[in-house]
């Protein structure tokens, strides 16, 4: 899970973006499709494989930030007769454009994830495809995985079915417009019923013991030529909208379990070494952690907008390291077998516009849904996968690493020698006078180095910008 999230919208400065250009080189970033890639994406959306299942009457909608055009899921949710729930939800079907071996698959390989930067992305596939042809765009019938759940009374899934359908969404939603609608009562049936299920979701998962954490996103907004940065709390519906897509997951790797054959996202538990270091965090903190109470019930308690809070749940993500992909191929059960998150199986397939191993894990439960053995492009590629994975996400954390240090330093170049609020949110280990400091404002998140005295880990001190610069990508307080 990244740490911090951002993206930038508005005017720009150039200098900027220059950097940004500057370090996609450096990281050895895909640039340009190769002309076979794009003349292949280009027959393939004109020509893709479609099902013969019509499912366009389903009346399904999409949440995406407003700029998005890569849409992977479209759902629709509706009260049964006798009772529960009904959830369609339709994820791309990349498979019915990519063939394997060609160059489109082979190109989708070497990217693995689609890569984002404040000021650009870099796909995964062609935008003919990825925001074109393959895309759930509102009023566009295109080809899809279409998932569908039976959920009892309290959210628990009863039956699950996933097959390959046409599929139509009617209209593309964002985060802040489906919260005003629910709030104001002014939301359709189906869209209502995302807060209800959503929330049953949420209820069952405090149940298991599973964990979501509601890490403050940090955004970049560029005006006039400058850039301020700011965080944004996640709000209740962007939970809802991810109870559907982990109920998808679980669906997946369970499936994938009673076939014999699949491929598992998979965290292990925390050691008792870093649960035992948050709690020392949280201590610092001011943030009453009583023994009986576990670390999910906690992160669940804890307010975002909160600046001590919000620094605990910037933390709490270290608790997420470690997590791969666990690759089986008989019929033994796999170890590791959990997500210590999710607190159960769990499998990526909802996202295959923008994910490689998801267009994988969809082939596998249509396959097993529909009591056939998987085809052998998909088996056979199985045990390169997790590899592959670990390749593509190494990239993409160190991207958005260096993204962060190089528009921080960019927002503050010309405020060297200034004073500013900040919290002590880490002490590096062993070294107590070196750690990380959270503004309030701006929002940015940097390194310290004191002097002398140690560091107050869980205090607010003044600091003074000692260090801003772009070209580096970095930058560096000191206790003031």
């Amino acid at each position: 899970m990244p740490r911090r999230h951002m993206h930038m919208t508005g005017a720009d400065g150039a200098a900027l973006r220059a950097a940004l250009r500057e370090l996609r080189t450096t990281l050895h970033v895909p640039g340009e499709f190769p002309a076979p890639v794009l003349a292949e994406a280009e027959r393939a959306a004109r020509e893709p494989r479609l099902p013969d299942l019509d499912a366009t009457d389903i009346p399904l909608f999409t949440i995406d930030p407003p700029e998005s055009r890569d849409l992977d899921q479209a759902m629709h949710l509706a009260k049964r007769p006798a009772g529960g729930y009904r959830v369609h939800y339709a994820i791309a079907d990349v498979a019915a454009f990519v063939t394997p071996g060609g160059a489109l698959d082979a190109e989708a390989h070497r990217r693995v994830n689609t890569l984002y930067f404040p000021d650009t992305k870099v796909p995964l596939h062609p935008a003919v495809l990825s925001e074109g042809a393959a895309s759930l765009l509102p009023g566009q019938t295109c080809p899809a995985l279409l998932w569908t759940f039976d959920l009892d009374g309290a959210g628990r899934v009863e039956s699950t079915e996933v097959r390959r359908a046409l599929v139509r969404s009617r209209a593309k939603l964002d985060y802040d417009g489906v919260q005003q609608a629910i709030d104001s009562g002014t939301a359709d049936e189906s869209l209502a019923l995302l807060k209800d299920v959503g929330r049953l979701r949420e209820a069952l998962e405090r149940e298991r013991g599973g964990v979501s954490l509601n890490v403050p996103q940090q955004e970049i907004v560029a005006r006039d030529g400058s850039f301020s940065l700011v965080y944004r709390a996640p709000l209740p519906a962007d939970g809802w909208n991810a109870q559907i897509s982990l109920m998808a997951g679980m669906a997946a790797a369970q499936l994938m379990l009673d076939t014999g054959a699949g491929i598992l996202r998979t965290l292990p538990n925390a050691p008792d070494g870093a649960v035992a270091r948050l709690r020392l965090t949280a201590k610092a903190l001011r943030i009453d952690w009583p023994h009986h109470v576990s670390y999910a019930e906690l992160v669940r308690s804890l307010d975002p907008h909160l600046p001590a809070h919000a620094a605990f749940l910037q933390e709490a993500t270290t608790l997420l390291r470690g997590a791969g992909y666990t690759v089986f191929t008989d019929d033994r059960i796999p170890d590791p077998v959990v997500h210590a998150a999710v607190a159960a199986p769990y499998a990526h397939c909802t996202a295959p516009l923008r994910r490689l191993v998801d267009r994988y894990g969809g082939e596998l439960c249509v396959a097993a849904v529909a009591g056939a053995e998987p085809p052998q492009w998909a088996v056979s590629a199985l045990e390169a996968l997790p590899g592959r994975m670990a390749e593509g996400g190494k990239l993409a954390a160190k991207a958005e690493r260096e993204c962060v240090d190089l528009v921080e330093a960019a927002v503050l170049k010309d405020r060297v020698g200034e004073t500013f609020d900040a919290t002590v949110i880490d002490i590096e280990d062993g070294e107590p006078l070196v750690g990380t400091v959270h503004l309030e404002e701006p929002a940015v998140v940097g390194r310290v180095k004191s002097p002398s005295a140690k560091l107050p880990l869980g205090e607010l001190i003044r600091v003074r910008l000692t260090q801003a610069n772009p070209g580096t990508a970095k930058i560096l307080f000191a206790p003031a």
